[in-house]
């Protein structure tokens, strides 16, 4: 029979790889941020719009399905975060929302807006999504004000009790106070400005005008310096930084000094997949940069990419760590033991989750079929469907 604690792992290890993938896949909003600085001119636009357009889909099917899984495997922090800190969320589902708008109308007959006012709405997704995911991730390190009342959980099921709240918001702002934190905000810019590292390695990966890729090379160093600083800004400061740790016996939760580097070192698999991820981001874009006919540096920071976000993501939840800490009660912190579904509900999703690999081939089978030639404005002449 299958462990509890193990389910409550591998739920956890299965959301933060999916988060993984969708930091990856975010080199399409990196892309969009870019349509009116790399894009000069009206073709080069309308030329990384269609590039963009063909993965558009699999981004925000990720972000629905990280959502998903996350509020099947661990309910508590769903209605506590989405329900407390719905202006940041908000934020996010309205820059998605109009980035599917903008691909659905964009090219439709009696398009009275203009094609213009919905690049602008890429580039608001662009710019805005990107950032607001990064501080909102950034509060699995840096904690989030609110408090949660346990002893409603085991009220819910008494009849005729009304007006139970299990978790609630301590601050007005209602998660836009994580703007306050500059620790949030070095994560928000250094997923920004992975994003369009990604997206200037996947133009130079899949274009075939000249002169749209030499500007994409230039713009990957202007994008990749800050990236790293940014990065590593964060990434040094959390080490070094006091986090929080849960006692497996009695759940008391105690700041812990440099919590997250120790996570790193006692869990030395997470650690090394962590470095070997940091490599290969660096690899792809210092090769690309200095190789002008190296054209393959996204499947290396991509790949990269997944592994490092995976592992921070890990280092979360893993080694007695709360994943969402609260800056105001830590006892209300959530873990992934007190904040998961039950064992059944855990279990059965197990089983369903073995079908993921077949997903997850059928997805590489339809890029790969996508990718079967660069790709430059006369294709669009034979193709059916137009951004």
């Amino acid at each position: 029979m299958i462990d509890y604690s193990f389910l409550q792992h591998y739920w956890w290890f299965i959301i933060s790889l999916i988060g993984g993938i969708f930091a990856f896949l975010l080199f399409v909003q990196g892309g969009q941020s870019m349509l009116f600085s790399l894009g000069k001119e009206d073709r080069h636009r309308f030329l990384m719009v269609n590039a963009l357009g063909r993965k558009w889909e699999y981004t925000f099917t990720t972000l629905v399905t990280f959502g998903g899984a996350l509020f099947a495997s661990f309910p508590l922090f769903y209605s506590t975060s989405f329900g407390g800190a719905y202006w940041v969320w908000m934020l996010i589902l309205f820059c998605f929302v109009i980035q599917a708008v903008s691909y659905e109308y964009m090219s439709k007959p009696g398009n009275t807006w203009g094609r213009k006012t919905y690049q602008t709405f890429l580039f608001i997704n662009g710019l805005l999504g990107t950032f607001l995911v990064g501080v909102a991730i950034a509060t699995f390190f840096t904690g989030a004000e609110f408090a949660v009342n346990k002893g409603n959980i085991a009220n819910l099921g008494v009849q005729n009790v009304t007006g139970l709240v299990i978790s609630q918001w301590q601050n007005p702002l209602h998660g836009l106070e994580a703007l306050g934190d500059f620790r949030n905000w070095c994560l928000g810019l250094a997923v920004f400005f992975l994003a369009r590292t990604i997206a200037c390695l996947f133009f130079i990966n899949r274009l075939a005008d000249e002169e749209l890729v030499a500007r994409s090379r230039k713009f990957l160093v202007y994008n990749a310096i800050p990236f790293v600083v940014f990065f590593l800004a964060f990434v040094i400061w959390t080490l070094l930084s006091k986090g929080y740790a849960v006692d497996p016996t009695t759940k008391v939760v105690s700041e812990v000094a440099n919590k997250y580097f120790f996570n790193l070192i006692q869990l030395p698999i997470v650690g090394i997949v962590f470095l070997v991820g940091v490599v290969l981001v660096l690899f792809g874009i210092i090769k690309t940069v200095i190789s002008k006919t190296f054209s393959s540096g996204i499947w290396f920071s991509g790949l990269g990419t997944v592994l490092a976000v995976c592992s921070l993501l890990l280092i979360t939840g893993f080694n007695n760590t709360p994943y969402y800490p609260s800056s105001v009660d830590p006892q209300s912190s959530l873990t992934i033991q007190n904040s998961s579904s039950s064992e059944f509900t855990l279990t059965a999703m197990f089983y369903v989750s073995l079908l993921v690999p077949f997903v997850l081939g059928y997805i590489i089978y339809a890029w790969n079929a996508l990718e079967k030639k660069k790709f430059k404005k006369e294709d669009l002449k034979e193709d059916g469907h137009v951004y």
